[in-house]
């Protein structure tokens, strides 16, 4: 799974993603988050697109908003090289409207279906999957604030953490639904990371910025026992 931000590095997305493939190999798969938080009512980068709207204005927005579609909907705020899979012959993409993932080789079906509606990157949802996998994370030019691999962590906490209501557009313009899952928050993912025991990274330079590999397993493992004790205060 690879986070990366392309962005003054100089380098195509599609050289890049054909790199990643080639070191994959024809047995390897490679998936990008591809979400999509501008359909969402309180997400940054809705509360962006309607800044400045007055209510009559908004009401015309959001009854004309599109709704997601795996196939067709862009993921412009992943950044370049996710756009990148997400269009190649041959990707697939999980279903879910606000977190959905893409994926290019021979997992990526089964890696990508059934992400359940309901859960954004839990259990139900193909971070689960890669866990399972044991799946490498490359965070390439992009720290780990953005390592949505520890969003998995937040789902296994004892106990579990608040829940809170989502809102966004499926089936057709306008269609905005309603539903429940944990309380995210990506406020301390930097630290964490930082924290991780540097023996599970492999860190490099490209592009004038860090370039870090890691097992996933291990990262959410020790991501979990440290929500654990500062989150939870458990120890």
């Amino acid at each position: 799974m690879v986070h990366a931000s392309l962005g003054g590095s100089g380098a195509h997305p599609q050289r890049v993603l054909d790199v990643l493939l080639d070191v994959l190999g024809p047995e390897g798969t490679l998936v990008v988050p591809a979400f999509t938080p501008e359909n969402s009512d309180t997400s940054r980068a809705h509360k962006a697109l309607v800044a400045g709207l007055g209510e009559q204005d908004l009401r015309a927005f959001r009854a004309a908003m599109p709704a997601f579609e795996p196939e067709y909907t862009p993921c412009p705020t992943m950044g370049a090289l996710a756009e990148a899979v997400r269009t190649a012959p041959g990707a697939v993409r999980s279903a879910h409207p606000q977190t959905s993932f893409a994926g290019l080789g021979p997992l990526a079906k089964e890696l990508t279906a059934d992400h359940h509606p309901h859960c954004h990157l839990g259990e139900l949802s193909p971070l689960a999957r890669l866990y399972a996998e044991d799946a490498q994370v490359l965070l390439l030019r992009v720290g780990f604030e953005v390592c949505s691999a520890f969003h998995l962590a937040e789902y296994r906490l004892p106990p579990p953490l608040p829940r809170r209501t989502y809102r966004c557009v499926v089936d057709e313009p306008g269609g905005w639904v309603s539903y429940e899952d944990l309380a995210l928050d990506d406020g301390d993912f930097a630290d964490i990371g930082g924290r991780l025991p540097r023996g599970l990274l492999v860190e490099r330079e490209w592009g004038g910025r860090a370039a870090v590999l890691f097992g996933m397993r291990a990262a959410v493992d020790d991501a979990v026992g440290q929500m654990a004790r500062y989150r939870l205060g458990m120890a």
